[in-house]
């Protein structure tokens, strides 16, 4: 903040932050991952038309169930792990409640949207390329929305959009009320992520009584 004479000591206070975790694995490990989870889908696929223009292709919620997909499964657990010890969560154990692949063809998008009754969501990228390679998270403070000045510079501190940008072999965990979308793949080939959920496995038993 500027200094004026008339102010002994100023600070500017972050509060009430919300978290991205931004994984990017090994590029050995990704590959061979990203062969066999394509492998698989293609797989799953084969009695299915290829997509048209526009077009998208969402899988069953039961990927992590698969054999093809236990290593991304150890992959997020471990990350989901981590982040509640980080976030000092009293918690037993963690669960995957769905996990799921999106294919998006050219010009194919997917809306705004977030995941209700989970703690954490996330999102592996198998797929990408120049013009499908970035996500768009939005400001989950609607109350913002009441009053939107217009701005002289776009920064971190006024923009109500993040865009991230992503590669093969990156992963990205949020909290599962941050509300995302993705923008029309702008490339000729298809866009490959495999999205999951994680919730406590107690929730219903010890974690959700009313907090008064």
């Amino acid at each position: 903040m500027k200094s004026e004479s008339w102010i002994q000591s100023s600070d500017v206070v972050s509060m009430f932050p919300t978290f991205l975790w931004k994984i990017q694995l090994n590029k050995d490990i990704y590959t061979s991952e990203n062969m066999r989870v394509l492998k698989a889908l293609d797989e799953m696929r084969q009695n299915f038309p290829s997509l048209s223009t526009g077009e998208a292709w969402q899988s069953n919620t039961e990927l992590h169930k698969l054999e093809a997909f236990q290593h991304l499964v150890q992959y997020f657990h471990s990350t989901a792990t981590t982040i509640v010890t980080f976030l000092k969560v009293g918690y037993k154990e963690l669960a995957i409640t769905g996990c799921w692949a999106n294919i998006l063809a050219k010009s194919a998008e997917h809306k705004a949207h977030k995941h209700p009754n989970n703690f954490l969501s996330g999102v592996y990228y198998v797929q990408t390329q120049p013009g499908a390679d970035t996500v768009n998270f939005h400001d989950p403070r609607i109350q913002t929305a009441a009053i939107r000045p217009p701005v002289k510079e776009l920064t971190a501190e006024n923009t109500d959009q993040v865009v991230v940008k992503v590669s093969n072999g990156t992963l990205l965990v949020f909290p599962s009320y941050l509300e995302h979308s993705v923008s029309p793949n702008e490339s000729d080939n298809e866009r490959v992520s495999v999205s999951f959920n994680i919730m406590f496995t107690s929730f219903t038993e010890t974690m959700s009584k009313p907090l008064w």
